[in-house]
């Protein structure tokens, strides 16, 4: 089996995704300097261009698996997403640091974008997990709707903050 390509191009009906790169960074803040993304996320800040760059970007594009999300029509980015903790031993892999320009919350972009990363990444693994904070419900219902169960939480801190993370995993066959 080759290795497989974690900065893929994919293309929808509505959205394509490609390799983030260093010069979206204007692009992408535009899209996640939205107070409202973050509300219920447990790094509620990354509106902030300095703390969307430290505590997002430069590790998204430092992870090499990284992907924009654009219309396709005209191109605009609307937000990102990747794959991360590849275990090709276990055949396992998460999806995540998802976000989207408000416009496009409930009208089907994020279900197509986890469509096209769920079916590009298929051949290779059995079990896909998403991490979610406990006061994320947004994010908890839309993997939930994929089919996505909850099988563990864990206590974690961000800035002297305890959260709850949630574990989320969708079994080959079951998405």
């Amino acid at each position: 089996m080759s290795d497989i390509e974690l900065q893929p191009v994919l293309a929808g009906n509505t959205i394509r995704l490609r390799p983030l790169v260093p010069a979206d960074f204007d692009a992408l803040y535009m899209a996640a300097s939205d107070p409202g993304i973050w509300e219920q996320h447990p790094d509620s800040k990354r509106y902030q261009r300095d703390v969307f760059r430290q505590r997002f970007f430069d590790g998204a594009v430092a992870s090499g698996s990284a992907l924009v999300i654009e219309e396709l029509a005209g191109g605009k980015v609307i937000g990102s997403s990747r794959y991360y903790d590849w275990k090709p031993e276990s055949r396992e892999i998460a999806i995540g640091y998802t976000f989207l320009a408000r416009e496009h919350w409930g009208d089907g972009t994020n279900r197509e974008l986890k469509q096209l990363m769920l079916g590009h990444i298929a051949p290779w693994v059995d079990a896909i997990w998403f991490h979610v904070g406990e006061s994320n419900l947004r994010s908890r219902r839309a993997v939930e709707k994929l089919g996505a169960k909850l099988v563990s939480q864990k206590s974690q801190e961000l800035e002297g903050q305890t959260f709850t993370q949630l574990y989320y995993r969708l079994d080959k066959g079951n998405g």
